[in-house]
């Protein structure tokens, strides 16, 4: 009888718990994204404004422009692509905050698939 009052109590709880979500804290500023490619860690700095993105990947520099949805979740298009899969746009919604870092997921448009990653607010 004893467990029968304890387990839903405990669903109770762990129902009420809600992950931290202060995105307004991440819409602009200067960030790192580690994702490891071909079991490689590689890492990307950007700096984003209420409207663009520049990126810096292994040298090389990219600008999207940065429509907010709302406070968690915004679509980034490529300003200059160079083939098809760079004209797809991408959808990022941030899941998760902390003081300096997010937790986000994001996906081309339209592709169930999505991937998972962490970013670290440096500025």
């Amino acid at each position: 009888m004893k467990k029968l009052f304890i387990l839903p109590l405990l669903l109770l709880l762990a129902s009420c718990y809600n992950q931290e979500r202060n995105c307004k804290d991440f819409k602009t500023g200067k960030f790192t994204f580690t994702q490891v490619i071909d079991k490689v860690k590689k890492t990307s700095t950007f700096e984003r404004t209420q409207n663009l993105q520049i990126e810096t990947f292994e040298g090389k520099t990219d600008t999207a422009t940065v429509r907010w949805v709302n406070d968690c979740e915004c679509i980034l298009q490529k300003l200059h692509p160079k083939n098809m899969q760079e004209k797809k746009s991408i959808s990022m919604r941030i899941m998760t905050t902390n003081k300096k870092t997010y937790t986000f997921e994001y996906s081309y448009v339209g592709e169930a698939k999505k991937e998972i990653g962490t970013v670290t607010k440096t500025d």
